[in-house]
Formats: structure tokens, sequence, C-alpha cells
């Protein structure tokens, strides 16, 4: 029972660092990348599909990403999924294929995406406290139940507690790494 949840809080924090670098994949940074455009959706014969499932997305230069459409006919749709998304980008088709020129980042905007990454560090600290919460109250209740030991209990929380910290951790280092990607020119 006690490895159980040992096992289950090391799962559910190691799916919330998952999440966040997911999430940290979506701000853009000085240089492109292909996955920037990963979470865009497009509307596809009435259902929503991602982006990378109805082109591939290249760099075709250091501040151009190429958006190349399996239909030519999903040419107008994934662009304005595009622009109707949250990352401020003008694409432009050429042909058969669409052109995403990026801007260079100013200093202030890096600074809003610093505070933005900050802030999804912060909600993943929450979710991996509450992850211990969680983890120490259903060792409370097996205590109650006399199922384990007070030792064994006050083991397990230190335990978890060494769990938690480690975590944390792992998420400063994520959001550190990224701030300085942000701010590298």
């Amino acid at each position: 029972m006690i490895n159980e949840i040992k096992i289950e809080a090391t799962t559910r924090m190691v799916k919330s660092i998952d999440n966040l670098k997911q999430e940290l994949t979506k701000l853009r940074t000085g240089r492109p990348h292909a996955s920037l455009l990963d979470h865009i959706t497009v509307s596809y014969y009435g259902s929503e599909v991602s982006l990378n499932q109805l082109a591939s997305v290249s760099l075709a230069d250091t501040r151009t990403l190429l958006v190349t459409p399996w239909e030519k006919n999903m040419i107008g749709m994934i662009e304005k999924a595009i622009l109707k998304s949250d990352l401020g980008l003008n694409p432009a088709s050429a042909g058969t294929t669409i052109r995403v020129p990026l801007p260079p980042l100013n200093e202030e905007r890096r600074r809003d995406l610093v505070k933005i990454v900050r802030h999804e560090g912060e909600g993943i600290k929450v979710a991996i406290r509450n992850i211990r919460r969680d983890s120490n109250h259903q060792l409370k209740s097996l205590l109650k139940d006399k199922k384990i030991t007070e030792d064994a209990e006050r083991q397990t929380q230190e335990e978890i507690q060494r769990l938690t910290d480690r975590y944390i951790q792992e998420v400063d280092k994520v959001i550190s790494v990224k701030e300085s990607e942000l701010m590298e020119i």
C-alpha cells in the first residue's frame, strides 16, 4: 500500500514536469523550431485536427518556418488557424506551401515571456505540492484504519517530501533553461 502511494505520487509528479516542458515548447524563443506550431488545431471536415497531422512543418531558414499541407485545398484553413493562434504570426501562402516568418523578439516581449514561464512553473509547483498533500492524506487514512504504523507513516511522509523537493528543483531547472533561451539574443 505504501509503495503504491509512493509510485503514484512519483508518476503524477513526472507527468507534471512533462506537462510543463510541453507547455514551454509553445513559447517562442529567438530561434524557430518546427514544434512551435504543434499545438495549433485546424478545422478539417468539421472536426479539429492538429496541424502536424495535416501538414509537414520544417525550417526554411533561420527566421522562417515552412508549412507544406498534404492537401492543397487546406492552405487557406491552415493559414487562418495560424493567424488565430496566440503566437502573433503572419503566415503567407506561396503556391503549395505556407511561409511563416518569425519576427525577432524585442526586449519587452522577452521579459513578458519570462513572466509567463515563471507563472507556468509556479502552477506546476502548486500541482506537485497538491500531489504531496494527496499522498499524505492517503497515509493518514491508512494510519487511521490501523493498516500502517505511525513510524511507517512518518517515514513515508519524509520520503514523499524528498520527492516533492526533488521535483520542485527539477521545475526550477526547466524554468531557468527556458528563461536563458528567451533572454539569449
